[in-house]
């Protein structure tokens, strides 16, 4: 995909790095990107794909800017009070962007809905704020088999890992999901929510950047993954520190129990050489 001479010189400075130049520029801009929110996280995810010449963003979101939003949720501004986020964000990036494609789903993603907004995407960053849109966004990503960029917030630390769990690691065993690093969501009420307990503005700022970095280098295959890390932000004491996990053979998604083993088991030829019955 060829740039445009406008596009050159906006992109210069991607242009001259050598593990991006004009291959990875053309590389965003022909990815299609799924962002799950336009709050804290999405708005500098939103803000720095859209800068980095990305060619198509989808934004997921049916809340509206209220004032408590703008603290942290940088790609709104006062006058957007009151309006859709979905609308709020992609009237900013035609700002920052005008080659940037923009798709508004304004609506709330759900495990109904999850698998039919994905598949029209190249890879999806989620930054919601609940558990249900985490588990709902990492299940659909595994079943059209797209690659997951997740991040999460506290009060002053944050997280945020890779999830390719549609794919085998480089020891022949299918890569986590999201379900391996946390099995279950905890039970209601005992995390609080931002509004409950608050949240440092500037540190949705690192944590999307990241977020916008991972996805960039996913897009571009520069770098190590964080699939199968966990990098972990402690605002502060301003430490970084990453953790790794690995596959759990009894996850309901790729474990050996799992629908999709059983699938493939029923697809490989027994030691005759031969498929076996399907049950």
């Amino acid at each position: 995909m060829s740039l445009s001479e406008q596009e050159v010189d906006r992109y210069a400075r991607h242009l001259v790095l050598q593990d991006v130049g004009g291959p990875g520029q053309a590389k965003l801009k022909a990815a299609r990107v799924l962002v799950i929110g336009a709050g804290g996280l999405g708005a500098p995810v939103l803000q720095y794909l859209a800068a980095a010449g990305v060619g198509t963003l989808g934004i997921v979101d049916d809340d509206m800017v209220s004032l408590s939003n703008l603290q942290r949720q940088v790609i709104h501004g006062t006058p957007d009070i009151g309006h859709l986020k979905a609308e709020s964000a992609a009237q900013a990036i035609a700002r920052l962007n005008p080659h940037v494609q923009v798709a508004e789903h304004a609506l709330r993603l759900t495990p109904e809905n999850a698998q039919d907004l994905i598949s029209a995407y190249d890879l999806v960053a989620d930054g919601s704020d609940n558990f249900e849109t985490r588990y709902a966004v990492s299940d659909a990503c595994f079943h059209t088999r797209r690659p997951l960029v997740t991040a999460a917030l506290g009060q002053f630390d944050g997280s945020i890992t890779t999830i390719r769990a549609h794919e085998p690691g480089p020891d022949g065993k299918p890569n986590p999901t999201y379900r391996c690093l946390f099995p279950s969501p905890p039970p209601p009420g005992t995390v609080p929510t931002c509004a409950e307990a608050g949240v440092l503005g500037a540190l949705a700022g690192v944590m999307g950047s990241l977020m916008a970095m991972e996805v960039i280098r996913e897009i571009v295959g520069f770098g190590e993954s964080l699939v199968g890390r966990l990098l972990m932000v402690d605002a502060r004491s301003m430490r970084f520190e990453t953790v790794r996990y690995g596959w759990d053979p009894g996850n309901p998604l790729n474990g050996v129990n799992s629908a999709s083993s059983r699938a493939k088991r029923s697809e490989e030829p027994d030691s005759s050489g031969k498929l076996p019955p399907h049950e």
